[in-house]
């Protein structure tokens, strides 16, 4: 059940970045569960091997990589669904930075263990 209310907070997370930043847009609340289920699977799969293959260029840069990677990986997930849009790589660092805050912000304050 926690699950499923993470993937919700982290959709809503995703309908609410299009209001902050203009060069995301999301279809619908259809697209959003979708593109929440295929970013997580690219953060759980593809996030590590990536972090593992630039430690050197993470390490010299003192972490700020993480930044390229993640928004990377926002673009890719956009370029793959359908009613999902980032306009540039910029835009999905962005996107990511703020993708990631909100996300942090709604689970902290909806999903508190009592």
């Amino acid at each position: 059940m926690r699950l499923l209310a993470i993937w919700l907070v982290n959709a809503l997370a995703l309908l609410a970045i299009p209001y902050l930043m203009h060069s995301v847009t999301i279809d619908s609340l259809g697209t959003a569960l979708l593109v929440a289920l295929v970013l997580g699977f690219a953060n759980t799969v593809l996030r590590p091997v990536l972090l593992l293959l630039t430690l050197p260029v993470t390490v010299i840069s003192m972490g700020l990589f993480i930044f390229v990677i993640n928004g990377l990986l926002f673009w890719g997930v956009a370029s793959m669904v359908d009613g999902f849009h980032v306009a540039g790589f910029w835009s999905a660092v962005g996107g990511a930075l703020l993708y990631s805050v909100i996300s942090w912000t709604l689970s902290t304050l909806i999903l508190q263990k009592s």
